[in-house]
């Protein structure tokens, strides 16, 4: 996200509680860069939740105001409020991705335990694999517009900063491996027809689709409580510019 290019004085002193948290914050999410797992995923959304619950503590500072209404402050307050709405947007097309991989999940279940016969079963596993597909193309795409929105980073400034000075700067990386999206605990090893399943591989496919199902389930909770914290800290950051 923008810069915040202003001078360091108006901003709360690092040893301040609430910096201090949101420090704290960006060094877990740090923590967690690299790892490609479904639960490093849901782990690092409730951490970006918890990071906007504090960068929304920090909007509500008087210090931080009173650098938001500067009048210097104009472009980076626009460019920040551009980039927070792409933020949410960012998060609806995500659920969109989640609905989308729990629908086909859902509709491959139902069809292997009503045993609709080979066809029918045939249909749902290439409806499954289309979707996959999709899904795939909707991640990279999801991964580009995050990397699109000013490098995927919010940058603190400490009191130490020079306006243009990079020393004391926390960044906050939202990109991710688009294998730790796409693939994850929600890829299926599926038999290359219905004919091709017998007992068994429908008892693992259920196995595993209702692993994909439940995993799809915290993501979408995670998801949807980093949307609302993010939508917290846009209306704040509104709040603070119309005062």
């Amino acid at each position: 996200m923008a810069n915040l290019h202003v001078r360091s004085n108006s901003l709360p002193s690092k040893s301040h509680p609430i910096v201090n948290d949101v420090e704290d914050q960006l060094c877990r999410l740090r923590s967690n860069k690299g790892t490609s797992t479904s639960t490093s995923v849901i782990s690092d959304l409730a951490i970006l939740r918890d990071l906007h619950e504090g960068i929304n503590n920090l909007i509500q500072m008087p210090s931080t105001q009173q650098a938001i209404s500067h009048a210097n402050s104009e472009k980076w307050t626009n460019e920040l409020l551009e980039e927070s709405l792409g933020l949410v947007d960012l998060c609806g097309f995500a659920r969109d991705v989640l609905s989308l991989t729990k629908g086909s999940v859902q509709d491959l279940q139902s069809s292997i335990r009503r045993n609709r016969g080979e066809a029918a079963l045939a249909d749902n596993i290439n409806a499954y694999m289309t979707s996959r597909k999709k899904i795939n193309k909707m991640v990279k795409k999801l991964i580009k517009n995050f990397k699109n929105l000013d490098k995927n980073c919010i940058m603190l400034l400490d009191e130490e900063s020079d306006v243009e000075g990079d020393r004391g700067l926390c960044r906050v990386e939202y990109e991710r491996d688009q294998e730790c999206c796409s693939e994850s605990s929600l890829s299926l090893e599926l038999p290359k027809s219905g004919k091709d399943m017998n007992t068994i591989d429908m008892q693992n496919v259920l196995k595993q689709l209702q692993a994909s199902e439940m995993t799809i389930q915290e993501l979408e909770e995670e998801l949807e409580a980093f949307f609302r914290s993010s939508l917290k800290t846009r209306v704040s950051l509104l709040n603070a510019l119309n005062h």
